[in-house]
């Protein structure tokens, strides 16, 4: 069965998709809004995983209306929930017969709820698949460490392909640099590079 699956090049959604290769073809799906080149860097690593890689276009409309919200709530999670959803509804509307993407048991944001869930499959006749809802954040850390090469440092440095940096590119160009401090609280984020040798 053919599955595609929401990629950042961070470290959950890539071992989500390690995961899930023994049970599906996995192609790896970067959700992008053409306002970064970032996707440019899950292809890379897709393809150094050797997967299967491919953009899916999202609604700007979306992104800025995501933007706006974020502004107005001064964090983040309602905005990047917004575009998760968004890019959910547009994977399952794709040619795949499951779509997948990386949240954790305890991720704050995206979240997929069991009747979004439900919802998704119901209406677009795939299967929605979480492979790692049953992980915390720590298990996942020690698969990482035993698997993968990763990079890790702060947001603004990290290129990879997550709604973050689109988001964040529209909120500095509307309201200027100073304003992504304003909405988003400084973090780390990932990227990988490449799968530990055994």
């Amino acid at each position: 069965m053919d599955l595609g699956l929401l990629y950042s090049g961070g470290k959950d959604s890539t071992l989500a998709a390690l995961l899930l290769e023994e049970f599906y073809d996995v192609t790896l799906v970067t959700g992008h809004f053409g306002i970064t080149d970032d996707w440019k860097h899950a292809r890379e690593t897709a393809g150094d995983l050797g997967f299967a890689f491919e953009r899916l276009e999202l609604d700007p409309d979306v992104a800025h209306e995501a933007a706006d919200r974020i502004r107005e709530d001064g964090f983040p999670r309602n905005g990047i929930q917004q575009v998760h959803q968004h890019a959910l509804e547009r994977l399952a509307a794709a040619e795949f017969d499951a779509i997948a993407d990386g949240t954790r048991r305890d991720d704050r944001v995206p979240t997929v709820s069991r009747a979004q869930a439900q919802s998704l499959e119901d209406r677009h006749g795939v299967d929605y698949v979480a492979p790692l809802s049953g992980f915390g954040r720590a298990a996942v850390d020690r698969l990482v460490d035993a698997t993968l090469e990763v990079t890790v440092g702060p947001s603004e440095e990290i290129r990879r392909a997550d709604y973050e940096a689109e988001l964040r590119a529209i909120i500095a160009d509307e309201a200027g640099p100073e304003a992504i401090g304003d909405c988003f609280p400084d973090h780390d984020q990932t990227y990988v590079t490449g799968v530990r040798d055994e």
